[in-house]
């Protein structure tokens, strides 16, 4: 996990997981302080778990144990309220990790606890700015492809620019799932601006607009930031590239003192 200062693209390295975390079951607090994730080794005790923890550090602040791949993870509704995607019988947080009486958790919805990436994923889009546009009408699976899941058409998002809202469009297709070689969800990016006209970004993990206008999106393990421009927005080829984790590779880290503890402005609960 590294931490993103959005205001001078400078980096945080902190640590690495032997597992998978779920990233579209995922929440940031709204002052960056805190993460709420979902994260799974299929090995005992744990299985896969949700935690709550200091960026960039895993190290658990408080944790809730899941036990399988359905559900799980959780989002920030409030600055102090969790809504955790967990089963009515996976609330109780584990013995010795304590929670700020500030804090109040509730189940995500009626059907906590089931389903994968959605309902998260497509509530966390929608409270960002995000709208979906279109649905997909089938789907073609196939084990012997190279795409196992393709959608016709693909699911579609948009989001308008913070500024000019009726100036340009970032439209995310999500095209498939699950590519031989390839990443697990198949993503295309594209800018509409106000005549229509499509300028393909391509296939990103991730892209998004900045706080301040710009556009940011990650290929091929580098992020990327274009600065806007009122009349035209300029070649996606003129994008400057602000990092590369390319060559990063796993190291075991310890937390430091200060990550595993609550921020100070929160009291943990007395058991």
């Amino acid at each position: 996990m590294s931490k993103w200062d959005l205001c001078n693209d400078t980096f945080e390295h902190g640590q690495w997981l032997k597992g998978r975390i779920y990233e579209r079951r995922c929440d940031l607090s709204l002052d960056g302080e805190l993460l709420i994730y979902f994260a799974a080794n299929y090995k005992k005790p744990l299985f896969s778990w949700t935690a709550i923890s200091r960026p960039p550090y895993l190290k658990a602040l408080t944790l809730w144990k899941k036990g399988d791949g359905w559900g799980g993870g959780g989002l920030f509704s409030s600055p102090r309220q969790i809504l955790l995607n967990h089963r009515s019988n996976e609330m109780v947080r584990a013995d010795g990790l304590k929670l700020p009486e500030s804090f109040s958790i509730k189940p995500l919805g009626e059907h906590s606890g089931w389903g994968e990436d959605d309902p998260i994923w497509s509530m966390r889009l929608r409270r960002d700015g995000w709208k979906m546009i279109r649905w997909p009408d089938r789907e073609k699976r196939s084990r012997s492809t190279k795409v196992w899941i393709e959608y016709e058409p693909s699911i579609t998002w948009e989001k308008p620019h913070p500024s000019w809202p009726k100036d340009y469009t970032l439209q995310m297709k999500i095209c498939g799932i699950k590519e031989k070689d390839g990443p697990w969800y198949l993503i295309d990016y594209s800018l509409i601006d106000k005549n229509g006209t499509l300028t393909t970004i391509g296939r990103c993990d991730w892209a998004d607009w900045a706080p301040n206008g710009d556009l940011l999106f990650t290929q091929s393990g580098c992020i990327y930031r274009l600065s806007p421009d009122r009349q035209k927005f300029g070649l996606i080829e003129s994008s400057q590239v602000v990092a590369d984790f390319s060559e990063l590779k796993f190291e075991p880290i310890e937390a430091p003192t200060e990550a595993n503890v609550w921020p100070k402005a929160l009291k943990p609960k007395r058991r």
